[in-house]
């Protein structure tokens, strides 16, 4: 291919990247008009993989029920698993049961138990991570992969350079985060990467009564509201 072609072809990526903003401009629209909505939520991350007879499943089904209890709705993935686990939950206690779906070529597929009218289509992974960060009142990280360390660290990256609020972020399963907070603490404190304070801004639990202890605690007396 001559430099007369390969120019030609860059131009035509450019071009077609100029186009894609319409695309992305569109998501975010659609995003911040249908969440803006809801009210205040609380987020659920966790493995697609999880089957409905693992105990981890059942503890979300159970910690969904207790956070729309409380008043909050429940925002997942929209997928199966520990996301479906989720909207079940919410959806057991009558509470608010948002999806926000992305197509992925393996595991991605909605769960029944999302209000029809709180099913929300994504196409980018961007987009949609910034909807979890924006109407989220807290995260609740259940145990999970890349995708779930993915919004887990970013969230935490987020408050740790005060771009957003601080909000309560959860992780519930000591048996699966023990052994990253520890090494957190023995090896990122101790290089001096991050700061001891900033192992305050997650909290360890394992039950469902601890999650909405502390998300109702945190809130107490404040005003709920977007974070950015």
């Amino acid at each position: 291919m001559s430099a007369e072609q390969h120019h030609k072809g860059w131009n035509a990526i450019k071009t077609n990247d100029s186009w894609a903003l319409f695309k992305i401009m569109g998501e975010f629209v659609n995003g911040f008009e249908k969440m803006s909505l809801i009210g205040p939520c609380v987020s659920i991350f966790g493995s697609a993989r999880t089957p409905q007879d693992a105990k981890y499943y059942q503890l979300t089904v159970e910690i969904a029920k207790r956070i729309a209890e409380a008043g909050y709705g429940v925002i997942t993935g929209g997928g199966p698993g520990i996301m479906e686990a989720g909207n079940r939950g919410a959806d057991a206690a009558q509470g608010i049961s948002v999806g926000l779906n992305i197509d992925l070529p393996f595991e991605q597929h909605n769960n029944p138990y999302i209000n029809s009218d709180k099913s929300i289509d994504f196409d980018y992974f961007f987009v949609r991570k910034v909807m979890f960060v924006k109407y989220s009142q807290g995260f609740v990280v259940m145990p999970g992969g890349f995708g779930t360390l993915d919004e887990l660290f970013e969230a935490i990256t987020l408050i740790q350079t005060h771009k957003i609020a601080r909000f309560p972020i959860i992780l519930v399963g000591s048996e699966y985060w023990g052994g990253l907070l520890d090494w957190i603490k023995n090896t990122m404190v101790s290089w001096g990467t991050i700061s001891p304070e900033d192992l305050d801004l997650i909290r360890l639990v394992d039950s469902a009564e601890e999650v909405v202890s502390i998300i109702d605690s945190f809130y107490k007396g404040r005003n709920l509201s977007p974070n950015f």
